[in-house]
């Protein structure tokens, strides 16, 4: 994380453990769908999900809040002094920060700098980050080695803790920069070490990770690549969410069994307990827990969640390999196909989920447009946790993600994974699911979804992980129907942005589109959603644009802004050739796609002729 004048690391979760030990009470977020997930990533062991240790402030000088906060380490720790461009390890600079209200003047610097001149500077000059860096593939982060790279590999010959400068010329060149042995004279470009060139120059990766302050035991046999501080690719989280949706009966007894291990706090206690409602309920009732009002029918099924065998380490890694995303989807999209009792239907209190079909149904005209359904969804509740992050490649480009994914404490099995919890309000629309099968049947005969489907899979052979060389890239394309939806999103989220009273920005999409599987339906819809951690997103201006005819202009709309673009002739016939493997068609930032913040899939598989006829392109929109 960038502060002005350094960077930092934030630590691992060992160090969070600290921070929440400040406090009696420790939060925990309830969506037990995805602490299952989480689970089968990161192990059985993970029993809760909890927030950042974080809590808001009633005004800037408040105290609330002071004890809490995200652990972090300056890194790296090897800076460059501006002035005379001595490089060095922190210990060499001085910290100052003399005002505890202003964070972002946090600053080393370097006392009586001589300069380029020679001459002691009277007042200190900034040290700003060295920004080279070396990372594996298997999420390894080190400090580049300077002193070994200037030395070709060995050390100095006329010191031990020889002194360095870093002189740069080019500012803003990529690798310009030149290390200089002061002490023996060496001096060695830093464009030497870039690229396929100067990978085998680089040293052997020596396992560590900075966020956790350990090497891996036994060392890292992978070779390095060279790294630029703020490369887009330093890192990747891995994350998944849900919407919070009304639990069944044995999600219920999972999410009690969760919480009883939790309350229990060690596995001694847990296994003294063991499946017996009185002890448990005696046990409870000591500690004050809300718990021991359940009864005791609730906490029997509980305790047999509790005290069932864990999966084995061969049962786990099969749920790794099999674990697939759309599974988190699946029952969102099975409620969803539930009627709201009501005009305004609360689902239950703890999804906070509330739903409400527009007065008089889908209007006439998105029905003839084959729109099946459409939900106002009042008030939701979206959880997201993260399980790690990756080096190099981002999660969904690795094939063996189990190994690629860093470990977020230091024996690799938490007992509790960091999320968030937003709080907002959404518009859900499907499609007819007969329409949309015929549509896609006919599509996947036409040379433009050829042309689709041959540079996804140029661009996987070209950007993917070498241990995902075995994948058939058909398995990570996606079908028809969800270009179809996902355009339709796009065009209709920056259409809701201007009536709705949110910015395009703060609008987000979630695709329900699949084509049936293994006894899974197939899926035609998306929810269109706004939220945020505070009450921004339930002011209702989503909400009112479900109500029928303002429905159904917004769709008008937004499919009559999709015909034309200020690109247009180019973007409207804009199909991948090879060599070319970009995953998009007719879309681009003027027409169709949209921000980071919006978008699930980085604006891939977008076309506006699968919405629309254009010019060209005739009788490939489902829309005519």
């Amino acid at each position: 994380m960038d502060l002005p004048s350094f960077t930092v690391m934030p630590a691992g979760l060992d160090d969070w453990d600290r921070i929440w030990e400040r406090r009696a009470g420790i939060p925990s977020l309830h969506a037990p769908r995805l602490l299952d997930a989480v689970r089968t990533h990161l192990g059985p062991q993970v029993a809760e999900l909890r927030p950042f240790p974080w809590a808001p402030k009633a005004n800037a000088r408040s105290k609330e809040g002071d004890d809490l906060g995200v652990p972090s380490r300056v890194f790296p720790q090897w800076l460059r002094c501006t002035g005379c461009d001595m490089l060095g390890p922190l210990t060499k600079f001085a910290y100052a920060n003399t005002n505890p209200f202003r964070p972002d003047q946090a600053r080393f610097e370097h006392e009586k700098c001589p300069g380029h001149s020679g001459r002691p500077s009277r007042k200190p000059v900034p040290a700003v980050p060295a920004r080279y860096l070396i990372a594996c593939t298997e999420g390894h982060l080190d400090e580049f080695p300077y002193s070994w790279w200037v030395h070709q590999g060995g050390a100095c010959a006329a010191a031990e803790s020889p002194a360095l400068a870093m002189p740069e010329r080019s500012v803003g060149k990529g690798a310009s920069a030149t290390i200089l042995c002061k002490s023996c004279g060496m001096s060695r470009p830093m464009n030497e070490a870039q690229g396929e060139i100067g990978r085998p120059k680089l040293p052997r990766c020596r396992g560590r990770h900075p966020h956790l302050g350990l090497f891996v035991k036994g060392g890292c046999t992978i070779d390095t690549q060279l790294m630029i501080l703020g490369a887009s690719n330093l890192w990747f989280p891995a994350t998944l969410s849900i919407v919070v949706m009304p639990e069944a009966a044995e999600e219920t007894a999972k999410s009690l069994a969760d919480e009883l291990r939790v309350a229990a706090k060690t596995e001694k206690r847990l296994e003294r307990l063991g499946d017996d409602v009185d002890k448990w309920r005696e046990f409870l009732e000591d500690d004050g827990s809300p718990l021991a009002d359940r009864t005791d029918a609730a906490l029997a099924a509980a305790l047999a969640e509790l005290v069932a065998p864990a999966p084995s380490e061969e049962e786990i890694a099969e749920l790794r390999r099999t674990f697939d995303p759309v599974s988190l989807l699946v029952p969102e999209w099975h409620f969803l196909q539930r009627d709201p009792i009501g005009k305004q239907h609360q689902a239950d209190k703890k999804s906070g989920l509330v739903l409400s079909p527009p007065d008089g149904g889908v209007h006439p005209e998105l029905t003839a447009r084959n729109v099946s359904r459409v939900l106002a969804v009042d008030k939701l509740r979206k959880v997201n946790a993260v399980l790690g992050f990756t080096r190099i490649d981002e999660m969904e480009r690795a094939n063996d993600i189990a190994r690629r994914l860093v470990p977020l404490n230091r024996d690799g099995r938490p007992r509790w994974a960091v999320a968030s919890e937003d709080k907002g309000e959404g518009i859900y629309i499907q499609l007819d699911e007969a329409a949309v099968s015929a549509w896609e049947s006919a599509i996947e005969k036409t040379d433009l979804w050829d042309a689709h489907r041959a540079a996804h899979e140029r661009n996987f052979r070209a950007r993917f992980s070498e241990t995902a060389k075995d994948v058939d890239p058909d398995t990570r394309f996606r079908p028809a129907r969800y270009w179809l939806l996902h355009t339709l999103a796009h065009v209709l989220i920056r259409e809701m942005a201007m009536y709705s009273g949110y910015s395009a920005a703060s609008l987000s999409e979630r695709i329900y589109a699949w084509k049936a599987d293994d006894g899974r339906p197939a899926s035609a819809g998306l929810l269109i959603v706004t939220t945020a951690s505070d009450s921004d997103g339930t002011l209702g201006g989503l909400v009112q644009l479900s109500e029928q005819g303002r429905l159904n202009d917004v769709v008008t709309r937004a499919l009559t802004r999709a015909k034309r673009c200020s690109s247009d002739p180019i973007c409207a016939h804009r199909t991948p050739k090879d060599p070319e493997d970009f995953l998009h068609g007719a879309a681009c930032h003027t027409c169709a796609m949209a921000s980071e913040t919006s978008c699930e899939r980085a604006n891939r598989f977008l076309d506006r002729r699968f919405l629309i006829d254009l010019p060209g392109a005739v009788d490939l929109g489902f829309f005519r």
